[in-house]
C-alpha cells in the first residue's frame, strides 16, 4: 500500500486475487471520479493494509474489506459503501447499484455472494486465505 501518492479520500478494496468472482468484481467496479482513486489490494499478497485488517481481527475469507476516509468497512457494509461510492456507468455497475445500494439489500444478497464464492473456491480447489491463522 503506497500512501505517498494517494489522496486521503482514495478507496482501498481488499479482494481475493484467486477467486474468479472477486477478480471479476474488482475489475469492473468503478467509483465516481469525485471520490478519488480505487486501489485494489490482493489479500493473497502481504501488504500493510492486510496486516491492519488482520490486527483488527477481520477474517478476509468471511468478508470483503473496504477502507475509505480512514474507516474500515467489512462484509455487507463494505459492499454497501463501495456501491454508494460507485458510478452507475455500465451494466455491471448499474446492477451492482440496484442490488447493494441499501443496507437491507447488502444484508440479504451479500451472504448469497459469499456462499457462491465458497462454492467456487471448493470447485476449483483454491485454498482459503486464512489471514487470522497467520498472526505471529
Amino acid at each position: 500500500m503506497d500512501n505517498q501518492n494517494s489522496s486521503a479520500k482514495d478507496v482501498w478494496l481488499v479482494y481475493d486475487g484467486e477467486c474468479p468472482v472477486c477478480k471479476m468484481y474488482s475489475k469492473y467496479i468503478r467509483i465516481r471520479a469525485a471520490v478519488g482513486e480505487l486501489h485494489l489490494v490482493d489479500a493473497r499478497r502481504p501488504s500493510q493494509l492486510l496486516a491492519e485488517i488482520t490486527a483488527a481481527g477481520l477474517d478476509i475469507d468471511q468478508g470483503m474489506v473496504l477502507k475509505f476516509d480512514g474507516a474500515i468497512y467489512y462484509g455487507p457494509d463494505a459492499i454497501h459503501m463501495l456501491t454508494l461510492l460507485s458510478s452507475a456507468s455500465g451494466a455491471f455497475n448499474t446492477i451492482n447499484y440496484y442490488v447493494f445500494r441499501t443496507r437491507f439489500g447488502a444484508q440479504i444478497f451479500y451472504p448469497i455472494c459469499k456462499a457462491f464464492r465458497a462454492a467456487l473456491l471448493k470447485i476449483f480447489g483454491i485454498r482459503y486465505i486464512n489471514n487470522l491463522n497467520q498472526i505471529k
